[in-house]
């Protein structure tokens, strides 16, 4: 069976755009990297049920830099685009999609906001709201200059949910039919936790939040009912005896709900924990990504393997993943890909 995969990259140095590339389930392997759309560093990208992609956008051929979020229908490749949300300033860091109300949800790092977007009937955006943000800044030199908005994505029951790096903050927002934001809640973090990506658990009230800049996972009790967000525990994501500089970045848990994983940049490695009964985690392997700087990856459709990019060094990496201890094996390394920065499985394409 080939399953497909679409890649978002930096466009730097080697990278024109979007790619795709294919696993081959049964020989099990990564094959033909095909590019889908020339667009300048689409470093986070989302594709909707009606084969829309909807990606980063940043636009280096203006006078001064441009960014913004663009659509494509992804139903051909090459991919055809339908549409460029652009505005002065840089790209945004983060896109996600809302399929029961047809919205879209970016976050920019660099602009300090997160925005929502109606999609239309023909499948491009409109913008409605925009949530900003201007608190007192964490300790550390990346957050020195305000909000870092790096994540904005669904709870389990459809709140929005934005990590802010810069304030080390995590935001909790009602989102109307009109695609209008309310605050709900909001939580600290400890001082440089540097919240980055969360991840739920459904039907449990966990969530799973790393830190970038701590280089630590923080579990999240989540009351529904109130809206309100606690922190249960905090662990690390690398070895205690680790001096050199580390950038956390992906998280995903697996659909049995048993095991977490997160990529390390620095370490250049895939953390693995097992999800206690409680919903406390206990990492239970390091392996290397067999590159530099593991920014995203993925699961096979069945999770019986494991795909992730390494940006530095232009590879992807494939694992087996053994469904009783959630732990990863190499199968191979070295498979060409450009400035890779997200792994987005596709579905029910021919």
């Amino acid at each position: 069976m080939i399953e497909k995969f679409l890649i978002g990259t930096y466009t730097i140095n080697a990278s024109q755009g979007i790619y795709q590339i294919e696993l081959d389930t049964d020989k099990k392997q990564l094959q033909n990297t095909q590019l889908v759309a020339e667009i300048g560093s689409p470093t986070y990208l989302a594709e909707s049920k009606a084969h829309k992609i909807y990606s980063v956008d940043r636009n280096m051929e203006e006078p001064e830099l441009r960014g913004g979020v663009a659509t494509f229908d992804g139903k051909t490749i090459p991919a055809k685009e339908m549409q460029e949300c652009i505005e002065k300033g840089t790209s945004a860091a983060f896109v996600s999609i809302d399929e029961r109300r047809q919205f879209v949800f970016t976050a920019n790092y660099h602009m300090g906001h997160a925005s929502v977007y109606k999609i239309q009937s023909d499948g491009t955006l409109k913008l409605t709201d925009r949530a900003h943000d201007n608190g007192i800044p964490g300790p550390l030199p990346e957050q020195a200059d305000g909000p870092h908005p790096h994540y904005a994505n669904l709870t389990p029951d459809d709140r929005l949910v934005v990590c802010d790096l810069g304030l080390d903050r995590v935001y909790l927002y009602d989102v109307s039919d009109q695609g209008k934001l309310s605050l709900v809640s909001e939580i600290n973090t400890h001082p440089g936790f540097g919240p980055r990506n969360i991840t739920f658990v459904p039907r449990t009230g966990k969530g799973y939040l790393v830190g970038e800049l701590s280089s630590k996972v923080a579990v999240i009790d989540y009351n529904e009912e109130a809206g309100l967000f606690t922190i249960q525990q905090i662990i690390s994501t690398i070895p205690d005896d680790w001096e050199s500089h580390n950038g956390a970045a992906g998280i995903k848990v697996s659909k049995d709900k048993r095991f977490v994983y997160v990529s390390n940049r620095g370490n250049d490695s895939i953390a693995v924990f097992k999800i206690k009964p409680n919903g406390d985690l206990r990492r239970i392997q390091l392996i290397s990504s067999e590159g530099e700087f593991p920014r995203d990856f993925n699961f096979s459709e069945d999770e019986s393997m494991f795909i992730v990019t390494n940006q530095n060094s232009d590879n992807a990496s494939l694992y087996s993943r053994d469904a009783e201890t959630g732990k990863l094996t190499l199968i191979q390394k070295d498979f060409q890909v450009p400035e890779g920065t997200c792994v987005v499985r596709r579905e029910n394409i021919d």
